[in-house]
């Protein structure tokens, strides 16, 4: 059977009118189609749909959550110190129309102008804080500020910020080298001053020791003495008492003490003439017998 290009032009030129008028949208996917250049509808639904060829065409955009993730920016804090601040952002698009006006459609646009006001925002929030604040204290608190400030931007841009977040705040070299110097130093302080505090208390402490310590040795002298004194009275006492009942014996007594005392050593040599009173008590005539009985036992003691 003979090829008939006649019967067949017209069923290619329907498939090709057919192929040119559908196009599909995606779920992860938002259409907006265009008459001449002006936008005719922008509220296409996921599935099939259909435009006339050569009048309009459509142009697919990203429905689903995009990310902006730029270089880190440098920002001046409240004290005019710059902090490096690496963030990313969650955007999405909500309005297709605004949004393709805005940017013609383009998403690396449409991240420049989202990066203009989100700088713009952390710039106001770091300005009013000081380094301290910014990297410790209140870094949640600007982000949501942040965030809440720029979440609806559909009026001007047609998107929506979903989340605002920093991956770290730095502060550059020369900042860090002074912060940390400025840190040492106070610590450096404090601890001179916990060192001072303690000497102080140690000498307060040592010093109420050594009062105590001499009250304490005060009191026991005085109570030693006291005793000793009580205790030398009543010595006397008994000395006294004995030498009224009997002298005789308490001058024997005294020199028994007195022999025992000169001839403590082995090698004593004492030159004492036999008639003084030192041997009174060695001459028979003198020594009464119940000394004698008295000088044995102390002899036999010694």
């Amino acid at each position: 059977m003979p090829f008939n290009s006649k019967v067949l032009f017209p069923f290619l030129l329907i498939a090709i009118v057919i192929y040119f008028s559908i196009f599909t949208v995606n779920q992860w996917q938002q259409a907006i189609v265009f008459k001449f250049r002006e936008i005719q509808r922008s509220d296409n639904q996921p599935g099939i749909h259909f435009m006339i060829p050569l009048v309009n065409y459509a142009q697919k955009i990203e429905k689903r959550l995009l990310n902006l993730d730029q270089e880190p920016q440098r920002f001046l804090t409240k004290e005019k110190k710059d902090v490096i601040v690496d963030y990313y952002v969650k955007w999405r698009i909500t309005d297709i129309e605004k949004f393709y006006t805005a940017t013609r459609g383009n998403i690396v646009s449409a991240n420049t102008l989202l990066e203009q006001r989100i700088n713009r925002a952390l710039r106001d929030e770091f300005g009013e804080r000081t380094v301290q604040e910014v990297v410790a204290g209140e870094r949640t608190q600007i982000l949501n500020v942040v965030t809440s400030t720029t979440s609806n931007l559909t009026d001007e841009l047609g998107i929506s910020v979903i989340d605002v977040r920093t991956k770290r705040i730095d502060l550059p070299a020369e900042v860090s080298n002074s912060v940390y110097q400025r840190m040492r130093a106070e610590r450096d302080r404090v601890a001179k001053d916990f060192r001072a505090r303690g000497s102080e208390a140690a000498e307060r402490i040592r010093a109420n020791a050594d009062r105590e310590r001499e009250v304490i040795l005060a009191n026991a002298y005085r109570d030693a003495e006291t005793i000793r004194g009580e205790g030398d009275a009543q010595a006397t006492e008994v000395y006294a008492a004995a030498f009224t009942k009997d002298e005789e014996f308490y001058s024997f007594y005294r020199s028994l003490n007195a022999y025992q005392n000169s001839f403590s050593e082995g090698n004593d040599i004492l030159l004492v003439e036999p008639e003084s009173d030192f041997f009174k008590y060695f001459n028979n005539n003198y020594l009464p017998i119940y000394h004698l009985e008295n000088f044995i036992i102390y002899l036999c003691i010694i």
